[in-house]
């Protein structure tokens, strides 16, 4: 049997790549494991070795202790890999295909996942609806930041792709299928973004830069995007962004400079509950993000919420922000009429299409996000550069199977 290691959380600030079991057909108990899902037999899942894993934003939140995750979670939840065995239930995927895995852990039977709402299956994780990979509070599923992982479910959740040959050229923009790239697009869509929209990004992380560029693949008119951070804000206009630089204060006049009025038809929420303050030197301020939204989107519009909002962050800046209440002004949502999504994306709506974008050239979503690749060992200081603002998308590479 093969070997088997991933890169583990153990306190705030520090990851390590550990030695750790090789995946098998069961939920075995673990960090983070529910109770309630130890023992759960998987006769329906696979195991993949990993081709490519991503370094999340969210994953960040949880490597600077803004969460409750415990000790030794492995973490990974954007997958891309190769079925080297499945189990008696599974079906259609065989061993040898090459698949992207929705970060989204969904059963396919639920009344959710039948109606496509993936992002919150009733059946995965027994505390709350939702589960994924290696992340806190979403059922203990181990994570694919490892050089193999069990993925359940296997003939609902994986996007296999037709011609592995032709994937592995591309592999660098497939890997954003199983997140960043369905998610950016989740919120740019649920933003209302259309032929002709003015959309505003807040964030200009790899999300955001993913949401800027399913702005254009929808046919924005201006996509504009907004920062603290120069070298972000530099790879937003790679690829024909505007942007805003929020360390010299509110949006909304930076707006006008660009368009003749402080105000878009649609905006995208890519920060989360970490964002900080307008204005140079500004400290973190939780509902900065939101309620700058709801003033420079125009009457009627609609905000795209993508960005991660948690119930528990133990570095919350107050006793509400430590258990997700933020001081919103909804009377202006309200008053303006606006429309808000949050929550999960639900991949599997989106990575299909994706996919064939991404084939058929109409996306270089790895160049806009600035993919990077790295080792599994270099994992712990790829998550210290992201945390330093780096303007990458760390891509690790356990078996060195991509090209540099």
């Amino acid at each position: 049997m093969a070997g088997n290691r991933g890169v583990a959380y153990i306190e705030p600030g520090t990851v390590e790549v550990q030695t750790i079991d090789y995946p098998e057909l069961v939920l075995k108990d673990g960090p983070g494991v529910n109770p309630a899902n130890v023992g759960r037999k998987l006769d329906h899942g696979v195991v993949l070795k990993v081709v490519t894993t991503n370094i999340c934003g969210s994953d960040q939140h949880m490597v600077r202790g803004r969460t409750t995750a415990p000790p030794d979670l492995i973490l990974g939840h954007e997958i891309l890999g190769e079925v080297v065995e499945a189990g008696p239930g599974v079906e259609f995927i065989k061993v040898g295909d090459l698949c992207s895995v929705p970060f989204n852990i969904a059963c396919g039977r639920c009344r959710n996942c039948k109606e496509g709402k993936t992002g919150i299956c009733l059946n995965v994780n027994p505390a709350r609806p939702g589960a994924a990979y290696g992340y806190v509070d979403m059922g203990g599923w181990v994570g694919g930041q490892a050089e193999y992982v069990t993925v359940p479910y296997a003939d609902w959740n994986l996007l296999k792709f037709p011609d592995a040959e032709q994937a592995m050229e591309k592999v660098l923009d497939l890997t954003m299928l199983s997140d960043i790239f369905p998610t950016g697009f989740h919120g740019a869509y649920t933003a209302g973004v259309r032929p002709g929209s003015t959309v505003y990004v807040a964030g200009a992380g790899p999300v955001g830069l993913a949401a800027a560029a399913s702005a254009q693949l929808l046919g924005a008119a201006v996509v504009i995007v907004a920062d603290l951070n120069p070298e972000r804000l530099a790879q937003a206009r790679s690829f024909g962004c505007e942007t805003v630089d929020v360390s010299q204060g509110s949006p909304a006049d930076q707006i006008e400079q660009l368009l003749g009025v402080p105000e878009v038809d649609a905006t995208v929420d890519a920060v989360g509950f970490e964002a900080r303050g307008h204005g140079a030197g500004a400290g973190e301020a939780p509902a900065t993000v939101l309620n700058s939204l709801m003033d420079v989107t125009a009457a009627g519009g609609r905000i795209g919420i993508p960005g991660l909002y948690v119930t528990g962050d133990p570095g919350g800046v107050d006793d509400a922000a430590k258990v997700g209440a933020l001081s919103l002004s909804l009377g202006t949502g309200w008053a303006k009429s606006l429309s808000f999504t949050t929550g999960q994306c639900p991949v599997m709506q989106y990575n299909h299409g994706l996919m064939m974008a991404i084939l058929h050239d109409r996306v270089q979503i790895a160049k806009a996000v600035n993919a990077t690749v790295i080792s599994l060992d270099e994992a712990p200081q790829g998550y210290a550069d992201f945390d330093k603002g780096a303007a990458q998308k760390f891509v690790i590479d356990p078996h060195g199977l991509v090209a540099r």
